[in-house]
């Protein structure tokens, strides 16, 4: 199951107490203070890992505690700090507080942590209070209480392609054959039912991961479909891919799939139409007039002034050429992305 939102409560270690105790040794009747400090308390830590691909693990378990501090001994003994709780979360987790909304952190590599919850601090023994006016002192410090708070996570894919259009345009099963992605492939209406990843290798130095976002229909940027939940999926893409059916979708034609899919992602964030765009004409196998095709193929470069590619997905007709394009794209966007 594809997880990709998830509330979860974080509590941190509490600090251990201080301790009062005085030494007890034969021939000392009056040994001074020995009380260690209480050890702190363990923090929550949230580690980005390519390990994990969903949120799913915070469904079953909704609160994440750190290890209190053990309490300090007698002795001059300091407690041992409370073991850290280190949380495994996908590559692509935005990690926000819930109360007020603010992002926390973003996890966007491999490794990256963030603490979310710090431990409380140890509390100090009765030997930290010993003065020239009172050398026994009966004080001591309890811990200090560890952080606590309520977390919103959100997965984005980290995907450099992000493949959109309408339900049965042929993207499970574009990225089946052009990937390592294995996505469920059916004639009916939203058989993706959450995104996925491919890996396409291009050759021995070049490879790029695709996203195959589920079908979009028209006002998905309202919530309608399944567009709404997966939209964000394309914030962190490099390249948009518009995957579009030679025969139109509902009474649609090509141009206008393209114009219905543009105003949807424009209507979601205005920012991913700055983002570099192509786009593939899917299912030419069904049209056995090459002028055909490639009218509807010039209709479409000139409205949409994008590049165009005429493809059979099942037929893995055009493939190469487009896969070569995207990674050119990708290329330059990357380039891009370290030059700002």
């Amino acid at each position: 199951m594809f997880i990709d939102e998830a509330t979860v409560y974080v509590k941190a270690g509490d600090g251990g107490n201080g301790c009062v105790s005085f030494r007890r040794e034969k021939f000392v009747p009056f040994g001074g203070p020995d009380g260690g400090d209480g050890g702190k308390g363990g923090d929550v830590i949230f580690r980005a890992s390519s390990r994990k691909s969903t949120l799913i693990d915070f469904k079953y378990k909704p609160h994440i505690k750190a290890a209190r501090g053990v309490h300090g001994k007698g002795s001059g003994l300091h407690g041992k700090n409370g073991e850290d709780k280190i949380v495994l979360v996908p590559v692509g987790t935005l990690i926000y507080d819930k109360e007020d909304s603010s992002l926390i952190a973003d996890l966007d590599c491999e490794g990256a942590e963030c603490v979310v919850a710090k431990g409380g601090r140890g509390g100090r023994g009765n030997a930290r209070f010993k003065s020239s006016t009172n050398q026994a002192p009966r004080t001591f410090e309890e811990g200090e209480k560890g952080e606590e708070r309520t977390l919103r996570l959100e997965l984005k894919l980290m995907a450099d392609v992000g493949l959109v259009g309408f339900p049965n345009a042929g993207k499970s099963t574009l990225i089946s054959v052009v990937s390592n992605a294995h996505p469920k492939v059916g004639d009916y209406p939203f058989t993706t039912l959450e995104p996925s990843l491919g890996v396409i290798k291009v050759d021995e130095e070049n490879s790029f991961v695709i996203a195959d976002i589920p079908g979009l229909i028209e006002g998905a940027h309202k919530g309608s479909g399944l567009g709404l939940r997966f939209l964000k999926h394309i914030e962190r893409t490099g390249v948009i891919l518009y995957l579009i059916d030679y025969l139109g979708f509902k009474e649609k034609s090509p141009i206008e799939i393209f114009a219905t899919l543009k105003a949807e992602l424009y209507q979601y964030n205005p920012e991913l139409l700055n983002k570099k765009q192509i786009i593939a004409l899917n299912k030419i196998d069904l049209e056995s007039d090459e002028s055909k095709i490639k009218k509807v193929e010039d209709e479409i470069r000139q409205k949409s002034d994008l590049e165009v590619y005429s493809i059979s997905a099942i037929r893995k007709k055009g493939l190469k050429k487009l896969i070569w394009r995207l990674n050119e794209l990708i290329l330059k966007s990357r380039e891009e992305k370290n030059e700002n």
